[in-house]
């Protein structure tokens, strides 16, 4: 978890004018066996029984106290970006924490504490399906606090932040095309790993801001609170409430409420496009034919003559012409307004692929500086890569 959690767009529920938040009636018949929504847990002995079932990954249970400690009791300037569900903060785990723990830097993410179903209901979403898959393309939850009213989960620190703020930022220096293909490459892995999970499982809010990328540019999905159980058996999609945000939605997700792994697909287009253009997917600030970066774009996408002519400028025409074109087709495959004409994951994976350039992404032996910052809990010393 870095410095993201929802900064640029802030995250919108896209419902119908009568909906309300999703409630246990309106869960598949594996998510109700997944979470009891009946009766939330308040404790973490509660929280293990229901992750009893379904847990791979061992998870540590946290005390409200031990993260006081861990983010200096939540000092402001450990605070790394906030969201619907709460701030992030930026922590230290340090040896004298409890016996057997290793030095480590950690996101904490708070719950608002507006103790609301929904919100609670998204907190368990993340333990129960964070806690049960693994994948190098996954953030890493390391454990949570279930106390009192307290709701938090602590997460692997992720040093280059969100993907949102590295694309679309004024003051880094522009991502090359190299590093916007081993992130689209990244996520792509991810999501294929949750579509072909032993229980699939559709992401449901796929978006730049939830994506993040460690020291080495190694993309990871996080915040699966919006995440669902994939249609089983002879089922081919999942009925639920509409939520998501805007810009990134499937249009038949959005007109329907019927949920599929093509869906995921359709956002990972869009996500494709935005590293494509350097453009956000949606821009109130640009001409109205404009606004959409969707419907803009995806006309000029299939013609090789204008196509250039929307790549992000601030690459400086820095990239291999028979690439672009690969990538925007692909885009415009995922973008199909017919979802059983988009691509599978697996096969986007193998699309993206052979357009990775290795030699040209940062790896341990670029320069790298040493931050040594002083926490109440003594000094962390961290290596953070320089781009040069």
């Amino acid at each position: 978890m870095g410095n993201c959690c929802c900064r640029g767009q802030p995250l919108i529920y896209i419902v119908s004018s009568n909906a309300k938040s999703e409630s246990p009636k309106d869960e598949s018949p594996s998510q109700k066996a997944r979470m009891d929504h009946t009766k939330m847990p308040s404790n973490p002995e509660e929280v293990e029984d229901l992750r009893r079932t379904s847990a791979n990954n061992p998870l540590i249970a946290f005390s409200f106290d031990e993260l006081k400690i861990i983010t200096g009791n939540f000092r402001q300037d450990y605070m790394l970006g906030g969201g619907g569900f709460g701030n992030v903060y930026k922590g230290y785990i340090t040896e004298d924490l409890r016996e057997g723990f290793e030095p480590i830097t950690v996101a904490v993410k708070v719950h608002n504490g507006d103790n609301s179903y929904q919100g609670h209901r998204e907190w368990l979403a993340e333990v129960i399906f964070l806690g049960q898959l693994s994948h190098p393309n996954l953030v890493k939850l390391i454990g949570y606090c279930c106390e009192a009213d307290h709701r938090v989960l602590i997460y692997e620190y992720m040093a280059r932040g969100c993907v949102e703020n590295n694309v679309f930022s004024r003051v880094l220096l522009p991502l090359p095309w190299s590093i916007r293909m081993k992130i689209a490459f990244g996520a792509a892995k991810g999501l294929a790993f949750l579509h072909e999970a032993e229980k699939p499982v559709i992401y449901r809010d796929f978006k730049t801001s939830n994506i993040l990328l460690d020291v080495d540019y190694n993309a990871k999905l996080s915040d699966f609170g919006l995440a669902k159980d994939g249609p089983v058996g002879d089922k081919s999609h999942v009925s639920t409430r509409i939520m998501g945000t805007y810009g990134y939605a499937a249009p038949e997700y959005i007109m329907t409420g019927h949920l599929t792994p093509r869906s995921d697909v359709y956002s990972f287009g869009v996500v494709l496009l935005e590293l494509l253009t350097g453009r956000r997917s949606l821009e109130k600030s640009k001409p109205a034919r404009e606004q959409n970066l969707t419907d803009w774009a995806l006309p000029l996408l299939r013609e090789k003559k204008k196509l250039l002519n929307i790549i992000d400028p601030r690459l400086d025409g820095d990239y291999p012409i028979k690439a672009v074109h690969k990538a925007a087709m692909l885009a415009c495959h995922c973008l199909n307004r017919n979802p059983k004409a988009r691509p599978l994951m697996r096969d986007i994976v193998d699309s993206l692929e052979p357009l990775q350039i290795p030699g040209e992404v940062p790896t341990s032996e670029k320069p790298t500086l040493t931050v040594i910052t002083d926490t109440p809990n003594g000094v962390i010393k961290e290596k953070v890569q320089t781009l040069a």
